[in-house]
């Protein structure tokens, strides 16, 4: 049987967590073998290893080292040193994960070097153009050969933007697969139990984004609302340097930090992290993949967003949207114990990174599902006339 070579692309840290789980699934298959391949878009030494350590990661085969930059400057980057890299030793497919920068550029060098790309997480969409994520995700699942989603509401968005549906295989999250991944060390971690935090309520914030975090105005009322939220309820926050740089440039790092019962701490790494998650009564987030993981193990989330590409989490899960206005009026409810429990979406089972090494060997060796790996949902017929691709143009067949 022919060995396929499959590059897994990765730029930060929540691209890691999806690529680590279908790392190890392949790396057991004698099919193929992976090379996992660091931009460097996001770097920090110490954080690195410490994270590939908690994933079981061996270093990166290829570190492209591209470091930070504007959007156009970063994308540009990876892209002259990932189609250098693709030159000298080309693979036989390009997986990429996620939304980042590295995202977009590294399916853009498979799509012209005619090597077929598929897009892990596919079809996720807020509908908000100004995020640089929603641009990333739209381009990525154009110029993708295989989608693999993970949920119902992506496989829609897909084939309302003119998808042929034989490209599209919903095989759920792979961000489930990670915590499973590493249940155990989570579930045995000592953060809680460090913070003082174990065997009481309290409540986890992580504040990233920009239309959050970026301008004095929206920051203040973040800051007035937590530590309102504190004299309810006890929070740890662990602070993102983005953050933090902007809480001390507007004066209001020493007024959170000060604020009795509210723990602002340097930012964890994902063992110690979840085993926060897993132990609090709620988040407050603006992050996606929190969204997800609170979906999972049933905790209220309040996403300080307008949009989630993961409607989901609100269909279905335990996340609302919420203003900073409404946040403590929300939290009121959740300790009143008036919130929906919510359930777990079809295919978020740890599975993911199975179906997906099963749909990549059905596509490209031909090779049908045995009937344990046959659990993944193509996407739903449709009635829409797809034009098929034109001989030669690099995109695969379903």
């Amino acid at each position: 049987m022919q060995r396929l070579r499959i590059d897994l692309i990765a730029a930060a840290r929540p691209n890691f967590m999806k690529v680590a789980p279908l790392f190890h699934e392949l790396h057991e298959q004698p099919w193929c073998r992976s090379r996992v391949v660091h931009t460097g878009q996001h770097y920090d030494q110490n954080m690195s290893e410490a994270f590939f350590r908690d994933l079981k990661l061996p270093p990166p085969d290829l570190h492209l080292g591209v470091g930070s930059g504007s959007h156009a400057k970063q994308t540009a980057n990876v892209m002259l040193a990932y189609e250098e890299a693709c030159t000298a030793d080309p693979p036989d497919l390009v997986v990429v994960v996620g939304d980042v920068n590295s995202t977009v550029a590294c399916a853009l060098v498979g799509a012209k070097l005619n090597i077929p790309v598929a897009h892990l997480e596919a079809g996720l969409r807020s509908g908000d153009r100004r995020m640089p994520e929603e641009i990333n995700r739209l381009v990525t699942d154009t110029l993708a050969d295989i989608l693999w989603t993970p949920s119902p509401d992506a496989d829609e968005n897909l084939a309302a933007e003119g998808v042929p549906p034989e490209k599209i295989t919903r095989v759920g999250n792979i961000m489930i697969d990670s915590y499973e991944l590493m249940r155990e060390r989570i579930d045995a971690g000592g953060e809680r139990r460090r913070l003082g935090l174990e065997n009481r309520p309290y409540a986890v914030v992580t504040l990233h984004r920009p239309s959050n975090v970026d301008a004095p105005a929206p920051l203040t009322a973040l800051v007035n609302q937590l530590t309102r939220m504190a004299v309810r309820l006890p929070l740890v926050f662990p602070v993102h340097p983005r953050t933090r740089k902007n809480l001390e440039a507007f004066g209001l790092w020493a007024r959170l930090a000060d604020a009795p019962n509210l723990q602002v701490i340097e930012p964890l790494g994902y063992v110690d992290f979840m085993n926060l998650v897993c132990g609090a009564h709620l988040t407050i987030t603006d992050s996606g993949g929190i969204q997800e993981e609170t979906t999972y193990l049933g905790i209220p989330c309040l996403t300080l967003r307008t949009t989630t590409e993961r409607p989901i989490t609100i269909t279905e899960g335990t996340n609302r949207l919420v203003t900073a206005t409404e946040l403590v009026p929300a939290v009121d409810e959740i300790l009143a114990g008036r919130w929906p429990h919510g359930r777990k979406p079809q295919l978020w089972d740890g599975h993911t990174a199975a179906r997906v090494a099963a749909d990549i060997r059905r596509r490209l060796l031909s090779v049908p599902p045995r009937v344990a790996e046959a659990t993944a949902v193509p996407a739903p017929p449709t009635s829409v006339r797809w034009a098929m691709p034109e001989p030669g143009s690099g995109q695969m067949p379903g």
